[in-house]
Parts: structure tokens; sequence; C-alpha cells
């Protein structure tokens, strides 16, 4: 008789599920999950951290569309996987957990690392269940990979007792589960549509928003042809930009605020009125605003500001029924209106602002000066890793984004030490597909630190990413050397430290180096630009560019605070 392990059964199925990824730390019981995985064809990529390795299995299901899975040991392992999880659930992103567990004749003696394992997971995932037996495995699989796919995406979690893991079974008696379908595309109402077209016809200042939803939803080609069709101006939420190009002529991101106070009617294309568009509520929007709102989730809708029209399904196929209406009808959003006046004067009046502050040579160098020579070296077609305070709101200003889902950032949950698993995960998938795109990971100093670590996980692999990590020595900002040794003087710097403080001028460049990376201290234009060039060139190892800037370098002046307001 032909037997199988547990083992090979959850390997064997994660590929019949097509899952082609796998991230994590092995350890008593799963070290076999991770090489039965490999046997299968998985590519098993082992990283320094959990929270780490179920960041870059997300990022998978959202580059992909297909979940990447995070293998993981019991208790405490599986714990700091929840972050990752919770932050997956939160962006929308798919992605399955394996989590091995005590064996269950074990169970209540008080096991090795035992824990409430599917029970701690139910609150941050869609799915959580471990199979009954060996038998089970691929029934199981197959519903975790589903779940996380299909409607809104998200976590799933199974787990694996320690004793099933080895177990074997006859090949005869396991049930074939073929692979799940794709998720069903539904389409909105004709009526809706029709009322949707009626409401941007009457609008006076129309705007449309784009969200990751409709990234991940791969609606750039429908969205792109609606845009251009329709003459309406966009505005892309964080990981909605690239969707269509920052530069297109409709983009009217440089005058974010102005867009959304004075809008009329909104078309809210896979973005949720939580805290990134600011509730949709005042003083940020209209207290009339008029909300047509595109969602696959129909929970989603009225959240925060109930929608004038609710158009519920696939975004991708949605857009394309707004089109099909605009160019039945012929109507186009006029280009001389005092609308598109108001916001292309405004958009020069912001570019002004963020080129004269580019334009100032002094030393150390301030964020905007190393973004404006980042943006000048870095290829149309890279992906962008972004996460830290000011490092990613004003690169989100100034680093262009030309291409759907290439920008990967703290997300919904605005969550720090995404950025090294995220760019893991990129590079993985650009190793397989080989299109030539650079992955780039700018980094602030404090966010850098959360998976520090991880830079030896892509010099391990030979992952050609390139780390930027612009450094003020501090969260939001620091001091200078000098202010510090003065501090230390003083006394106990536990005391008097301010808490936003880190190490001034540490050598984060070291760190890469000391790995076989290649590592560089940057202090100048003439150092950015020439140490960027040299690590876009090198494809063989990593490069991290630690960039020294002005501790007390800030954000130009906000016309709201938003989250800017503290009291420092």
């Amino acid at each position: 008789m032909d037997q199988v392990t547990g083992a090979q059964l959850i390997a064997e199925s994660l590929k019949t599920q097509k899952v082609e990824y796998m991230f994590g730390i092995v350890g008593v019981p799963i070290i076999e999950v991770a090489m039965a995985a490999q046997a299968a064809g998985i590519k098993y990529v082992g990283m320094r951290n959990e929270q780490a390795a179920c960041y870059a299995a997300s990022t998978i299901g959202y580059l992909t569309g297909r979940p990447g899975a995070c293998l993981v040991v019991s208790g405490p392992g599986l714990i700091h996987a929840l972050g990752g999880m919770a932050n997956a659930n939160m962006n929308c992103w798919p992605v399955v957990v394996i989590g091995g567990s005590s064996d269950r004749n074990q169970e209540t003696a008080g096991a090795f690392q035992e824990f409430p394992q599917v029970e701690a997971c139910r609150l941050y995932s869609k799915f959580s269940a471990r199979p009954s037996s060996l038998e089970a495995i691929p029934a199981v699989i197959e519903k975790a990979v589903r779940t996380s796919i299909y409607g809104r995406p998200g976590a799933c979690y199974v787990d694996i007792a320690g004793d099933m893991v080895n177990a074997k079974v006859d090949r005869s008696k396991v049930r074939v589960v073929s692979c799940c379908s794709p998720p069903p595309i539904s389409l909105a109402e004709h009526s809706a549509i029709t009322e949707a077209i009626a409401v941007l016809k009457m609008a006076k200042r129309p705007l449309v928003i784009i969200g990751k939803g409709a990234a991940y939803g791969r609606a750039e080609t429908a969205l792109k042809l609606f845009v251009e069709t329709s003459g309406l101006p966009f505005l892309p939420t964080p990981m909605g930009k690239g969707v269509l190009p920052d530069d297109h002529l409709n983009c009217v991101a440089a005058a974010r605020s102005r867009a959304l106070l004075q809008a009329d009617v909104v078309l809210l294309l896979g973005a949720r009125l939580n805290w990134i568009l600011h509730f949709g509520l005042p003083p940020r929007f209209d207290p009339d605003i008029r909300i047509i709102q595109i969602d696959l989730c129909a929970e989603e809708m009225g959240n925060n500001v109930r929608p004038a029209v609710a158009l519920l399904g696939d975004i991708s196929a949605i857009v394309t029924q707004l089109l099909e209406c605009v160019r039945k009808d012929g109507w186009k959003y006029p280009s001389d209106t005092e609308w598109w006046s108001t916001l292309k004067e405004k958009v020069a009046a912001n570019a002004k602002i963020s080129k004269a502050l580019a334009r100032q040579s002094t030393l150390p160098m301030n964020y905007y000066t190393v973004f404006h020579h980042i943006s000048q070296v870095l290829p149309h077609d890279c992906i962008i890793v972004s996460e830290g305070a000011n490092t990613m709101d004003i690169g989100r200003t100034m680093l262009n984004n030309y291409l759907p889902r290439h920008r990967l950032d703290a997300g919904t949950f605005g969550t720090m030490g995404v950025g090294l698993g995220f760019a893991i995960a990129a590079a993985a998938v650009e190793r397989s597909e080989n299109k030539g795109r650079r992955i780039v990971c700018v980094e602030g100093d404090s966010a850098f630190g959360f998976s520090g670590m991880e830079v030896e996980t892509m010099c391990r692999y030979n992952l050609p990413i390139v780390i930027i990590v612009v450094n003020n020595n501090g969260i939001y900002s620091g001091v200078d050397p000098e202010t510090w040794k003065e501090m230390a003087k003083m006394g106990d710097l536990a005391t008097i430290a301010p808490p936003v403080t880190l190490l001034p001028e540490a050598r984060y460049d070291e760190v890469m180096a000391a790995f076989g990376g290649r590592g560089f201290l940057v202090r100048t234009e003439e150092e950015l630009r020439s140490a960027l060039q040299l690590s876009l060139s090198d494809w063989e190892r990593p490069s991290l560019l630690n960039v020294l800037i002005d501790p007390s370098s800030d954000r130009k002046q906000q016309e709201f605070p938003w989250l800017t307001r503290s009291n420092l």
C-alpha cells in the first residue's frame, strides 16, 4: 500500500490549491512540513521572525491573487504570527497560516508550548480549524485557501497537531480534493449603474478615489478606459497609487486635501471610508458629499457615510459596466470647468513648495532633498516598499508609481515593521517571473529596526533588494551626536533622553555588510545618487543605503494636522 505522511498531505494539498510560496521558521513539530513543501515544488523561504514571515506570505496573496503560506511552530511561534494575520485581515489580503501544535494525547496536560491556537486565531482570521484526521487534511486546506480569496480576502488558519505530521495513512483512504475555482465575479444591478451615472452627470465637482481594492481586483485596464472616457479627476489612496500612473493628466494627488474637501460627488473604488480617508466626514469632506460606493463586501456599504448609490460586486466588472454606460451616453466631464482649474492650481502650488524644499542644498539633507534625488534615479517599473512616519508620508507624495501593485506600505492597519517582509516576498515573486523589476525598500530608521535582522534572509537567498534607510536618529525626530553626548554627561539616559530618540548615526549599513550585502553610508546628494546607481546595477546581492538626514527635518506645513497633531 502507498502510504503518505501528514506533512506530505499538507504540502501536496497546498500545491494542488496553487500555493507556490511558503515563508516561516521551522522547529518542532513542523520541520518535515517545510521539507515536504519543497519536495512538492513549493518555494520555501526561511525567515528570522514569524511576524515578518506572515507579512511576506500575505504580500504574495496581494501580488498574485493566490495566498502565500506561513509556516510556524506552536505556542509562541503562532503568537508571533498573529500580528501578520491581523495585518492581512485589515488589508484584505489572502494568507494561509499553518501552525504546528502539541500532540493530541498531551492536550490539557501542560504539553510543550501548549496553547488554544484554533480559538486564538478566530479573532484574527476568516477561518480557523484543525483537521480531525489525516484523511481530512486536503479538504481543510482547500477550504482555507478558498475562504482566504472568496468574498473579502483575508487570513485563514490551519492547526496541525504534532503527532499528525509524521503519522501515515494509506493514500487510497484520502479523498482527492481538486483546486478551488477562482472567486466568482458578480455584477452590480443595471438600475444602480444607471443611477450612478446620473449622479455623476449632476456633479459639479466630481472625484474618483482609487483604493488598493482596485489594485487587488486587477481593475487597472477598465479604470484607465473609464477615467479617460469620462474625463474625471482621480485621487489614489496610498496603495491605490499606480493603478493608474501617478503622472496621468487626470491625477490630482498633489491637491489631495483640496480635492477631498470640495468634491460634491465621490466615486469610491475599492477604498473604505476609514481613517485613511478621514471617515468621509467634515472637516475633511463636504457635509453634503454624495458617495457612489463600489465594494465587494455588502457590510462595508454605508460605513460612516450612507452612499447615494451602492454598487456591490467585482470592481473591474462594475467599472466595465460604468464604462459601457458612459460610452453609450457619450457623456464626458468637461475639462474647462472651474473645478478642474481649482485642482490644477493647487497641484501646481504644492509642487512648487515641494520643489523648493528639495532644492535646499544644506547639510545634513532634508527629506525632500533625499526623495527628489531618489525619484530621479529609480526605474519606473520598480516595486516601492515604504514604511515609517515622515519617510512614508513624504515618500508617498514624491516617489511616483506607474504600475499597479507596485507600492507596498503600512496599509490600513498602519503597521510598522512590515517593510522587509514585504520586500522579500516581492523579490521572491520577481525571481519567479523574471520581469527585470527592482525591489526598493524605503525605510525610516525606526521602522527598519522592527525587522532589521531580515537583511540576513535577503543575503542568504541572494535577493537583490535595495534598502534605503532615511536616518533622522529617531521616531519622528531625533538629536545630533553632539546633543546625545551632552545628554549622556547629564546622567542616566533612561531618564533624560527623549522617548522619540534613537542612537544618532547608527550604522545600519554595517549590519547589511556583516552578512555579505553592500552597505553605503550617505551624507550628501552626490553620495546618494552614486550609491543608489551602484546598488541598482548589482543583481547579485542586496544593498543598504544609510542616508543620514537632519534630525529636525519635517513635513511641509499641512492644511490639516491629521495624524501629525502630537504636541512634540
